[in-house]
């Protein structure tokens, strides 16, 4: 076989190329099979990188997780343990003061009536409103407690001076009192003198015996007044005496003149009816 010559002219890839083209071609076999190879080697990749995703993710959640928590917890406690502790700090303080409050109010005695205070506050208390009546659970022979006739804080630390305020206050309002009976000749004699002077403030005047507090009104009054029976007058806030005695006080005008400076007046009824 003639060994072909080879000049400077002639190309070099044509040696090539036609090695090229008589190089053997791939058959379908060989192509489905390079194709295979490759969708396994993609398989393997993406399966590797699935794996160390669920590996790093496995590692992080039972691994790092736990010591994350334990780490973040502790503040977390220590932030609540000191919120619950002043929470229960201005709890605490909050009943204690409330407690020596109620300590220091209930330790303060409660405030004792002489039986001329005494006097006034039932007489007060039963004059402000119809309606009030002494209990029947009150023990007439005893001193009446001040809470039941009272309207303020008897165990105040101003106590005193509020009884006193009450006690110039109810003689004010009613500078002639008389306790009385509905169907006692005296009580009506006594009524009548007083009704004749047109005296103002008019008046106060309690049938007793038509009460349904009498059992203990009336005993209570005989304690507070040293006297013995019904009627009883008061002006300006003491007993004038029995009926003896307040007859006398009539005639000389010295009734009169008692219950003018109590702060009662004497009113012309038609001077009145002109105004």
């Amino acid at each position: 076989m003639p060994i072909p010559r080879i000049t400077s002219r002639t190309p070099l890839r044509q040696s090539s190329s036609s090695s090229l083209e008589k190089a053997i071609p791939l058959t379908p076999a060989l192509s489905l099979m390079a194709v295979n190879n490759a969708r396994k080697t993609r398989s393997r990749t993406a399966l590797l990188v699935f794996l160390s995703l669920v590996f790093i993710s496995s590692y992080i959640f039972f691994v790092q997780r736990p010591a994350l928590s334990t780490s973040i917890v502790p503040h977390r406690t220590t932030a609540a343990s000191s919120l619950a502790e002043a929470l229960d700090a201005m709890r605490n303080s909050h009943i204690a003061s409330g407690a020596q409050h109620r300590k220091s109010t209930y330790s303060q005695p409660q405030v004792q009536l002489t039986p001329e205070e005494e006097l006034a506050a039932v007489s007060s208390f039963l004059a402000s409103l119809a309606a009030n009546v002494i209990p029947s659970t009150v023990d007439p022979s005893q001193p009446i407690d001040p809470q039941l006739v009272l309207e303020f804080d008897t165990r105040g630390s101003r106590a005193s001076e509020e009884v006193q305020v009450m006690v110039e206050d109810v003689w004010l309002r009613n500078p002639v009192f008389l306790y009385s009976k509905l169907y006692s000749p005296i009580s009506r004699e006594i009524k009548a003198t007083l009704l004749s002077m047109n005296l103002y403030p008019a008046p106060t005047i309690m049938d007793v015996d038509i009460r349904p507090d009498a059992d203990v009104l009336k005993p209570m009054l005989m304690r507070l007044t040293s006297l013995s029976d019904l009627p009883i007058l008061l002006v300006g806030g003491k007993p004038v005496g029995s009926i003896t005695e307040i007859r006398e006080m009539v005639e000389t005008g010295e009734l009169q003149r008692k219950i003018y400076e109590a702060g009662a007046v004497s009113v012309d009824k038609k001077k009145k009816h002109k105004k």
